[in-house]
Formats: C-alpha cells, sequence, structure tokens
C-alpha cells in the first residue's frame, strides 16, 4: 500500500498498468504516445525527461474526478528507478533456497532403511545424494521481482556440492548424485561417492553452491551463495564370525 497526502489514507500502489506517485498524490502511467516537444506540456527547450499521465479516481474509491491531467517530469513520478541488484536480492528470496536433505550410506538417522543405528563398511564404496531434489534444493529456479513499472528476473542453479566426509577429506560432486541400490553391491557411485578407511563417528556436511543469474533495467550481473546441512554417520569393520 501507498499513502495519499491529500486524503490523509492509504491507497492502492499499482492499479493495471498505473502507479502511485505520492508527489503529485495521484495513479501515473507514461503517456503513450509521447506529445511532440512543440506542445505547451513540455518545458520550453526541454527534450530530457518525459511526459507522464496524472489521474485521481483510478482506485474507484477517490472522491476526486479521474480525468487525466498530462505533465513533464525529468524521471518517473512514482520515484528514483530502484537499485537492480536489490530486486535481484529480493527475487531469490522469493525462491526459498534452502540446504538439501542428505542422501548417503551409510546411512543417516533420517534414511535409515532399518532400525538404528546404520553403520557403514569401512573400505567399502560409499553413495553420497540429494534426497530431496526439487528446485528450491538443486534449481533450476526463476522468480522476477518487481518495484512499479521496473523488474528483475533471476535464475538459480547449484553449481556443486562439496561433501566434508569430516575427516578433513572434501569431495566435490557437480550432480545430485544417485541413491544407493542393493543391486550395486560393491560398485562405486558413478556420479558421487567415497570410501572410509578408518571406522569411528563423522559428521558428513555437504555445502551447496548456487549460482544466481540475473537481469533487468539493463544490467545484469551473477549472485553467488552457499547453503549447508550436516549429519553424523558412523563407520565400522565388517566382523567375520568363525563357526
Amino acid at each position: 500500500m501507498c499513502w495519499d497526502p491529500l486524503l490523509d489514507r492509504e491507497v492502492t500502489c499499482v492499479v493495471g498498468d498505473w502507479y502511485w506517485s505520492y508527489e503529485w498524490a495521484c495513479h501515473t502511467q507514461l503517456a503513450a504516445p509521447q506529445p511532440p516537444y512543440s506542445d505547451d506540456v513540455w518545458p520550453a527547450g526541454t527534450t530530457e525527461g518525459a511526459i507522464y499521465d496524472c489521474a485521481r479516481g483510478i482506485t474507484l474509491t477517490d472522491p476526486f474526478p479521474d480525468d487525466v491531467v498530462r505533465r513533464w517530469s525529468p524521471i518517473p513520478p512514482w520515484g528514483s528507478p530502484p537499485d537492480p541488484a536489490e530486486l535481484a536480492e529480493d527475487a531469490i528470496a522469493a525462491m526459498n533456497l534452502r540446504a538439501i536433505q542428505i542422501g548417503s550410506t551409510p546411512y543417516t538417522s533420517e534414511n535409515c532403511p532399518q532400525a538404528d543405528p546404520c553403520i557403514g563398511i569401512i573400505g567399502y564404496p560409499q553413495y553420497f545424494w540429494v534426497a530431496d531434489e526439487g528446485p528450491s534444493t538443486w534449481g533450476p529456479i526463476t522468480r522476477t521481482a518487481a518495484a512499479g513499472p521496473y523488474s528483475v528476473t533471476a535464475t538459480a542453479q547449484v553449481d556443486r556440492i562439496e561433501w566434508d566426509m569430516g575427516n578433513g577429506e572434501v569431495v566435490t560432486c557437480t550432480t545430485p548424485g544417485i541413491p544407493y541400490q542393493d543391486s550395486y553391491g560393491k560398485d562405486p557411485s558413478p556420479e558421487c561417492g567415497y570410501v572410509y578407511q578408518e571406522d569411528g563417528y563423522y559428521v558428513l556436511t555437504a555445502s551447496s553452491y548456487w549460482v544466481v543469474e540475473w537481469a533487468g533495467m539493463g544490467q545484469s550481473g551473477t549472485i553467488e551463495l552457499d547453503l549447508a546441512q550436516s549429519h553424523q554417520i558412523v563407520m565400522g569393520e565388517a566382523q567375520v564370525i568363525n563357526q
């Protein structure tokens, strides 16, 4: 909502193609077509700026007549253009990006298919994947943010996930990975995996590195951010029982 200084009350900021101007106390839009420079609405000798329509009564609840008055302004009367980078941040906020839900062998408590504890076997290939792959956890996802007639569109995509094994080693994967299946046996993951050599408890951390490309208002840019999720896993030795 915006504020009407004449009636001292709130007024709708945008009605169709009309944008509220606090300074002019009316809804405004760029006049189309623009009148020739010889028109009296233009200041003498001026070719800068533009001519805008100014009208009250656009909301149908305004007691003033909805006559359209044309006025000149060096900038849009609804205010100076916003910072496109800030609109890009607004677009990112609307994406609700979040860290992934970890899928892994050894299984975490969230995806253990049997009673806890789920213990991985040292020396065996372990698999890692995005358990909740979707637009807000992997991408791509596109959102647009607007302020008045200005808008910026941003598209986000995960560039890579860095898997911290909890032992000082990091595995970088550029795909969401694939979930482990019993039929894979001892085969290593073709996309994202690791082999632990020592038993123990490890804090597994998955850091998603996003790249956001945005464009609008004649500008463009790139924003990078990362989101992380951690879980504890357990590794142990396979026990051989002699009969």
